[in-house]
């Protein structure tokens, strides 16, 4: 059966490219609702925008989303792994600025707030995009694919020249609690030079060290180090699973990530939405229901480092 929170969650705090502070609420909604971003700082009728692929304005350091008033809300991919590895498939998430608080700098405050706040049940079955054939995009040395697989699998590979991150690979099966135990404490992170670089161009104004790991070649300046030794593409696989949440329904699939980013996993749902004949909609049976992401999460299953 469908999901939706118990009650409204709220959160606060500053968004991590503008600086700018915000509240942002996890709201009900009905079956079907799916999740729908509301900005509360717009005129009436005017700042409603629909969690989907097709509303993403394209930026290489985060998920943006936008209407057709050009009301966008930016770094919405943490929040949308949250609820994705949740099981929430329904909510109204209200937001009174641009951009979503990056808290600190994962996916673990809004997956916390969630499963202490609950689910409810509602009355409908619920749907799943399944792959039928691969589908890719690719843009330089980044790429993305999706293949056919009974569940959403994620598997990813980076590489950076900075000893701290170094060569990195990772697959995971998504099904039931994965992502709250294995995935949603891992941070943002960038080097040294390119917050520097950023700064200097208006950019990650609200970044610090204790919402994002930082490293400068073998060194990690974030205070207390890193919460797994591979968190690098740990966080690189949750910002997947939120870009692919974007497709409006748990993806039934395997995901394969190369040094892609949101941009590339944007394009790969566009691609994939261009070939009706790579993917089908199906209603989930009770088995199928209790093997995608999210389904039987409790918070006990909350990582320590948490």
């Amino acid at each position: 059966m469908q999901t939706t929170v118990n009650a409204p969650i709220s959160f606060d705090g500053v968004g991590l490219h503008s600086g700018a502070a915000s509240r942002l609420t996890i709201r009900p909604a009905a079956a079907n609702h799916g999740v729908t971003f509301r900005r509360t700082d717009c005129a009436a009728g005017r700042g409603d925008i629909p969690a989907l692929w097709s509303n993403v304005l394209q930026t290489p350091l985060c998920t943006r989303l936008e209407n057709r008033a050009g009301v966008q809300v930016s770094t919405v991919e943490h929040v949308m792994a949250a609820l994705m590895g949740c099981g929430v498939h329904n909510a109204l998430i209200t937001i009174d600025g641009p951009e979503a608080p990056i808290l600190d700098g994962s996916s673990v405050e809004f997956v916390r707030g969630i499963l202490a706040c609950g689910l409810r049940r509602l009355d409908a079955p619920v749907r799943a995009l399944r792959v039928l054939k691969p589908v890719e995009a690719r843009a330089g040395d980044a790429m993305a694919r999706l293949t056919p697989h009974d569940t959403l699998t994620i598997d990813f590979d980076i590489d950076f020249a900075d000893a701290a991150i170094g060569v990195q690979r990772k697959s995971l099966n998504m099904a039931n609690g994965s992502f709250v135990r294995e995935l949603a404490s891992s941070r943002t992170f960038c080097r040294k030079a390119d917050v520097d670089a950023m700064r200097a161009g208006g950019l990650a104004l609200g970044g610090t060290l204790e919402n994002a790991v930082v490293v400068d070649g073998a060194e990690v300046l974030s205070p207390g180090g890193l919460r797994h030794h591979d968190e690098a593409v740990r966080h690189k696989m949750l910002d997947a699973l939120g870009d692919l949440a974007l497709a409006g329904a748990p993806i039934l699939g395997r995901y394969h990530g190369s040094r892609a980013g949101h941009a590339v996993t944007n394009t790969l749902l566009r691609n994939l939405f261009a070939r009706p004949d790579a993917f089908e909609w199906t209603i989930c049976d009770a088995v199928q229901a209790a093997r995608l992401p999210g389904a039987g999460v409790h918070r006990g299953e909350l990582p320590k480092v948490a």
